[in-house]
C-alpha cells in the first residue's frame, strides 16, 4: 500500500541537533514542509555521502520553507559521536532523529526486519504532514540531493497551483500541464 497522500503517524523520538539533543514529535513537522531522510546506519559508506550532499544543499531547503529529518535506527547518541568524528557529519544542520526501537522506520514502511535497519527512503510531506513524495532505494543505490530539491520545488508547485501536472524533467520557471483531453496524444 502506498503512503501517498497520508498522514504522518504519531511518534516521539529523540534527535541530535546543533549539539544539542532535542525531543520531537509528528507536531514538530506540522505547519512547514518537511522531509524525512531515512539511511541505514551511522559510520557506514554510501550514507555519509549522501548525508553530506544534504547538509551542502540544506540552506536552499530551508529557504524554500522545508525542514530536513535524518532518521536512522541508531541513538541520537551514536549521531553525536559520528557528528563529533567525521567532518562531512559534522557539517549538518538539520536534526538527526534517533530511531532505535523503528517505530518512526516501520510508520514509513521502510523497515528492513531481518537486519534493524531502514532502507534508504525519502518522504516529502506538505505542511499538513501529508506524504506527497516518495522514493525508496536498495542499500546500495544512493541519492542525489538536487533531485529532491526539484521533486519538493514541484510538489510546492502543484500544491499552489492545484489541477495542474509537473512534466518529467520540470524545473522551478518552467511551464506546467494542465491535463486535459485537450492533450491526450498530443504530447
Amino acid at each position: 500500500m502506498s503512503l501517498i497522500n497520508t498522514t504522518i503517524k504519531p511518534f516521539k523520538a529523540t534527535a541530535y541537533w546543533n549539539g544539542k539533543e532535542i525531543q520531537l514529535t509528528e507536531a514538530d513537522v506540522m505547519g512547514k514542509w518537511s522531509v524525512f531522510f531515512f539511511y541505514p546506519a551511522d559510520f557506514t559508506f554510501v550514507c555519509p555521502t549522501e548525508l553530506g550532499d544534504l547538509a551542502d544543499q540544506y540552506e536552499e531547503l530551508k529557504a524554500m520553507g522545508v525542514e530536513v529529518f535524518s532518521v536512522s535506527t541508531d541513538t541520537h547518541f551514536t549521531h553525536k559521536a559520528w557528528a563529533d568524528a567525521t567532518e562531512t557529519i559534522g557539517k549538518i544542520r538539520f536534526p538527526m532523529i534517533g530511531d532505535p526501537t523503528g517505530q518512526i522506520t516501520r510508520n514509513f514502511g521502510v523497515m528492513i526486519e531481518e537486519e534493524g535497519l531502514a532502507l534508504r527512503g525519502t518522504f516529502v510531506l506538505d505542511p499538513q504532514g501529508v506524504i506527497k513524495v516518495m522514493e525508496v532505494h536498495d542499500l546500495g543505490i544512493g541519492r542525489d540531493a538536487s533531485e529532491l530539491k526539484r521533486k519538493i520545488q514541484a510538489a510546492q508547485y502543484i500544491a499552489k497551483n492545484p489541477g495542474q501536472a509537473c512534466p518529467a524533467k520540470w524545473k522551478e520557471g518552467d511551464a506546467a500541464l494542465t491535463p486535459s483531453l485537450d492533450l491526450v496524444g498530443k504530447i
